[in-house]
Formats: C-alpha cells, structure tokens, sequence
C-alpha cells in the first residue's frame, strides 16, 4: 500500500513540476519584448518638422516641402496651412 501511494505523489509531484514549468515559459513568451524595429544609428539624432495642416511632429526626412512649408503626407499639401 506505501508504495502505491508513494508512486501517486511521485507523479502528482512530476506532473505539478511539467505545469509549473510550461507555465513560466508561457509568461516569458508573453512578456518578451517586441522586435526592435531599425533606428538611427547611435549618436545621431534626426530632426523633427511640424506638419503645416495638422501639427503632428515628424521625422524631417520624411517630409513633403510644397510653398516652403512642411507637410506629413501629400494630402495635406493640398489643404490649407493652420
């Protein structure tokens, strides 16, 4: 009898052992962080410009230049400035 009850708590142990386990690696996945995406190379910063119709702050190279101003997409050159 001791050792049928010694060979349910090894396994309830084992089993209890494989859950915890899968459910630590379950959370790491979650809380990974997301994939850098490309950047500026260190050391330099890139300028940011202010759309002339909306305001929104962007990268100056991104920049559409119509009249000597600055717009975030070719839409917006067709709108009035704000």
């Amino acid at each position: 009898m001791t050792r049928i009850l010694f060979w349910i708590a090894l396994i309830v142990l084992v089993v209890m052992a494989v859950r915890s386990k899968l459910k630590a690696a379950a959370r790491r996945s979650q809380m990974a962080p997301p994939p850098q995406q490309p950047s500026a190379p260190a050391g330099e910063i890139e300028a940011m410009t202010q759309c002339a119709h909306c305001g929104m702050y962007f990268p100056a190279s991104e920049a559409v230049r119509a009249d000597g101003l600055d717009y975030c997409s070719p839409g917006h050159v067709r709108l009035p400035p704000q």
